[in-house]
């Protein structure tokens, strides 16, 4: 089932947590809403699920064409996932997954029989089989998240929408469970629209990323897509770490940090040679050397080195007191002979140049 907001704006007094949103969430994808805290990704979250009502003569939500605009919680065939379960603590695993179904009207509940066959059904595919006696105390936060999971799976849900579902959990976890939920989905092929703050979570699980800030969407794309081909500054700034320069575009030429380097492909029309831009490039990006490699090196000062990791981070100085970042392999750290202390020639490999919100 595909899922359309069209021109969706919500407030809480005078906060404006949504300004004319409009999203298109196709049938079948497995879908992030990222952005920052206050970035209205909860709230368009909730106002699809019916948790929440948009502001009045706002926009619409469409369930594969079919308007929601006043329609009734459990007439959305959602299924809600939370941060924190929200599971019934004195229930068993089976009855907590069970729920909703023995619930539903008698004309409409499926038959114990039937109950029990789709909850084993629910436990083998998320992995829980042999837990079903177990209590929600006698479980990791993990198993807790995958119980969410297949109780909200249980009641057949024509779109699936979590919000932070793994935020309760430490890394490990974390990282465990994004890369089950994306073979999970690979599965039922349930269209699955999920709320983070986390880059790489979203990144890694999602078929198609949509960056929101400041009750806005930035950008809507596949994770390769936002990341290499960032539409705004601010997607690039929020997508990993970046490198920030104060620079000047003049000549076809892009000049920061004492560097001198080609202007990336796409330079808009009508930038004048005097603006002002900032330059942003990602700490991978930028190659280290013994040696000056013409006008598009520059030379930093080695100020630390974190190497405890598959990859070194090392933490630079230019001479204008400006810091940076920059990643290299632990091969590339040994040949260079890198100390603190020393001075490192740094070219920058792939730049992108903003100037009045626009992306270069």
């Amino acid at each position: 089932m595909s899922i359309e907001v069209v021109s969706i704006s919500k407030s809480f007094g005078t906060f404006a947590a949504l300004r004319d949103v409009s999203l298109h969430v196709p049938t079948g994808k497995l879908v992030a809403l990222l952005g920052p805290s206050g970035s209205g990704k909860t709230t368009l979250l909730r106002i699809i699920s019916g948790l929440e009502q948009p502001d009045p003569g706002s926009g619409a939500i469409r369930f594969h064409q079919e308007d929601m605009r006043g329609r009734p919680i459990g007439d959305r065939h959602a299924g809600f996932v939370f941060q924190h379960y929200a599971l019934f603590r004195h229930m068993t695993v089976f009855d907590n997954i069970s729920f909703g179904l023995r619930v539903r009207p008698r004309s409409t509940r499926p038959s114990p029989e039937e109950i029990r066959a789709r909850v084993e059904s629910l436990l083998e595919l998320v992995q829980m089989r042999g837990l079903a006696h177990r209590r929600p105390n006698q479980l990791s936060g993990g198993q807790r998240q995958r119980v969410a999971l297949a109780r909200a799976l249980a009641v057949e849900p024509k779109i699936l929408l979590l919000d932070e579902p793994f935020g309760a959990l430490d890394a490990k976890v974390r990282k465990e469970l994004r890369a089950w939920l994306r073979r999970l989905h690979d599965q039922i092929h349930v269209t699955t629209v999920f709320v983070t703050h986390d880059q790489d979570e979203a990144l890694e699980v999602s078929d198609q990323v949509v960056v929101m800030n400041a009750g806005r969407i930035e950008q809507v794309g596949t994770p390769d897509d936002v990341f290499h081909h960032p539409a705004s500054e601010f997607v690039m700034d929020f997508l990993g770490d970046v490198n920030r320069f104060s620079g000047r575009v003049s000549g076809g030429r892009v000049r920061f940090a004492s560097a001198d380097v080609a202007a990336p492909d796409g330079m808009p029309e009508g930038i004048e040679e005097t603006e002002g831009a900032t330059v942003l490039v990602r700490p991978h990006d930028l190659e280290l050397s013994r040696e000056v490699r013409g006008p598009e090196s520059f030379e930093a000062t080695v100020v630390r080195i974190h190497s405890a990791g598959p990859t070194a981070r090392l933490e630079l100085r230019t001479h204008d007191n400006e810091d940076l970042i920059a990643h290299l392999s632990l091969e590339q750290l040994g040949e260079l002979a890198v100390e603190q202390g020393m001075p490192i020639i740094v070219t920058p490999r792939r730049v992108r140049v903003f100037s009045d919100g626009a992306g270069i």
